[in-house]
């Protein structure tokens, strides 16, 4: 019995020894599992530190996870061979592009313990051909070879591929502890992998933003820097002008005006001329700008190239007399019209016309008009001092004035030919320049036939662009014209002007003026200002169109308002004609004169 009662106390060793050694085991399989998952993070988070502090290479940081991950398994594994093959989106076959690195390096050429889906044993090979289908085969089998990790942005799939070497019955791989052991640590480091390379393309997206943003902040920068240049540059334009007209007035007025004193007359002939000049600066401004933010009306006609043409001639003419040059036109008879906003073609011809004028002292000034198929060539030559290569490369930009000794620099803003390029690219067309120093110079402005497609409702309405007629501005004895106008300076103007002209004026400079005037008066025309201390003018001629008393009486909106749609605006409120300021006082009086005649 004793020898029984031993036995017990002998298998409790045992069995304690047994369990011992199976709690050892596991702890070191664990140990080594997440050892080399440890040492796989570990390099993973290595390389995408690198990929945030360096410049990107998506497809190099790539390519290293792709080799780390090879590496690490290999190593783990160690008598396992592994390979990683990339596929095309929608292709069947791929290549093996990572194995691990000699010195093993007949492991590059081991087969694959498991057969294709024909029966074919797979080599893991670098830049060996494999199938999709196989890959499906190897990834489904109940001990699995191959793992699909995640795609990338790129349209590639990647495939890890780990086959293990034919072994023999007694081999501790046939532990089924083991085998499960080495698809848990394939199966984290997949993860690992997948999650690392989720992780580049974020780091890759935030690198992408902040290209973005750097460029942007650049682009900023570069506009501000430009807006500061361009007010500086306004700024000077507009003093110089400006400093003439205050200048002058105070001598005007410390010497006591005389107009039989020809020095006096000078004096109003440089204020008149620098105000016009200011007045052009301030339109170029307003017209760069609205290019540029895409807001220019453009009003297309059916334009007579050839009438709008001698029309351009006829305003220069004077101006070519007094420098004692010859005026050239010259248009082919094929052509007859354009579609063309018509003010605007005026305004691109007039304004290399009159730089043609500038640099030409002697000879002549050209305008010749060439039919290319489907585009009109408007060129202006002329025989002056012609173009450097270095001026001719900034022609176009805003203040640009080439430096000549025969050319006063006030004659013109500067922005006459930045202007008529945008204008042109508005037509679809484009300016071009030819140019050789002491030869003369050559602006060609390019323009499409038909810029706009289908001419509806404009078809039929050829625009001639001529001037029109001058209306007879001499009134009826006796006209009542109400000037509504809030500057008191302006409608001293205004009130001079149109009195000498014989219209009585009754002036009001508010709403409840007009009003109160309206109660003495039936006024012929309104004048009518839109900006009014105690109310708006397009509010008041709305009123007024409301009362029957006043629904036919011509009102015209004399206006600062010079934006994109402001005549739109006015005309919608019920005026039936707008002037904006500063006031032409010959076009005042000739929309004075056409809307007073009875009707």
């Amino acid at each position: 019995m004793q020898q029984y009662s031993s036995l017990p106390e002998q298998n409790s060793q045992i069995d304690t020894t047994q369990t011992l050694l199976t709690t050892i085991q596991q702890l070191r399989a664990e140990l080594w599992l997440e050892g080399g998952l440890n040492q796989l993070q570990s390099h993973l988070n290595d390389c995408l530190l690198s990929a945030c502090t360096t410049l990107p290479q998506p497809r190099a940081t790539e390519a290293e996870i792709f080799q780390i991950l090879v590496n690490e398994i290999s190593h783990a594994l160690n008598s396992s061979k592994v390979a990683i093959a990339l596929l095309q989106s929608q292709e069947t076959t791929g290549k093996i592009f990572y194995v691990p690195p000699s010195p093993a390096r007949r492991s590059q050429l081991l087969h694959l313990e498991a057969l294709s889906k024909k029966g074919k044993k797979l080599r893991l090979k670098l830049d060996e051909v494999i199938e999709l289908e196989d890959l499906h085969h190897l990834e489904n089998q109940e001990t699995p070879s191959a793992w699909q990790l995640a795609n990338d942005c790129g349209g590639i799939t990647a495939w890890l591929i780990v086959a293990t070497a034919p072994v023999r019955g007694d081999s501790e791989l046939c532990n089924t502890a083991e085998v499960e052991l080495r698809s848990q640590f394939i199966a984290r480091a997949v993860k690992y992998c997948s999650v690392a390379l989720a992780k580049l393309r974020q780091i890759q997206s935030w690198q992408q933003k902040s290209q973005y943003l750097g460029s942007s902040n650049r682009e900023l920068e570069r506009t501000n820097q430009l807006k500061n240049q361009f007010l500086a540059n306004t700024s000077h334009e507009i003093r110089t002008p400006l400093s003439s007209i205050i200048g002058f007035t105070h001598l005007l007025l410390a010497q006591g005006y005389d107009p039989t004193r020809e020095r006096h007359q000078e004096y109003l002939n440089i204020i008149q001329s620098s105000s016009k000049h200011l007045l052009a600066l301030i339109n170029d401004i307003l017209d760069l700008s609205k290019i540029e933010a895409n807001q220019l009306d453009v009003q297309w006609e059916i334009v007579n190239v050839s009438t709008l043409c001698r029309n351009v001639l006829a305003l220069v003419k004077e101006k070519a007399a007094n420098k004692g040059l010859k005026l050239l036109l010259d248009i082919e008879p094929e052509v007859t019209t354009i579609v063309a906003d018509p003010l605007r073609l005026k305004q691109m011809l007039l304004n290399l016309l009159f730089n043609a004028l500038k640099f030409t002292t002697t000879g002549t000034v050209g305008l010749q008009v060439v039919d290319k198929g489907s585009f009109l060539h408007f060129t202006v030559w002329d025989t002056g001092t012609g173009i450097s290569p270095t001026d001719q490369a900034k022609l176009f930009q805003p203040y640009f004035q080439i430096s000549n000794s025969t050319v006063n620099r006030n004659e013109g803003t500067g922005l006459g030919l930045a202007v008529t390029r945008k204008l042109a690219e508005v037509h679809g067309g484009c300016i071009e320049v030819e140019s050789k120093v002491d030869c003369g110079s050559r602006f060609t402005i390019i323009l499409p036939l038909n810029p706009v497609g289908e001419l509806t409702g404009i078809e039929g309405n050829i625009a001639s662009a001529s001037a029109s007629p001058p209306l007879d501005i001499a009134p009826s004895c006796f006209l009542e014209i109400l000037l509504v106008e809030n500057d008191l300076n302006n409608a001293k103007l205004m009130q001079i002007y149109l009195e000498k002209l014989g219209y009585q004026i009754t002036v009001a400079k508010n709403a409840a003026e007009m009003w109160a005037a309206l109660k003495d008066i039936n006024p012929a025309v309104i004048l009518m200002d839109i900006n009014l201390p105690d109310d708006n003018g397009l509010n008041l001629v709305q009123q007024l169109r409301e009362n029957t008393q006043y629904q036919m009486t011509p009102i015209i909106a004399q206006t600062a308002m010079a934006m994109k749609g402001d005549r739109d605006i006015c005309l919608a409120a019920g005026v039936n004609d707008y002037i904006s300021k500063p006031i032409d006082l010959p076009l005042l009086a000739s929309l004075v004169a056409k809307y007073s005649k009875p009707q």
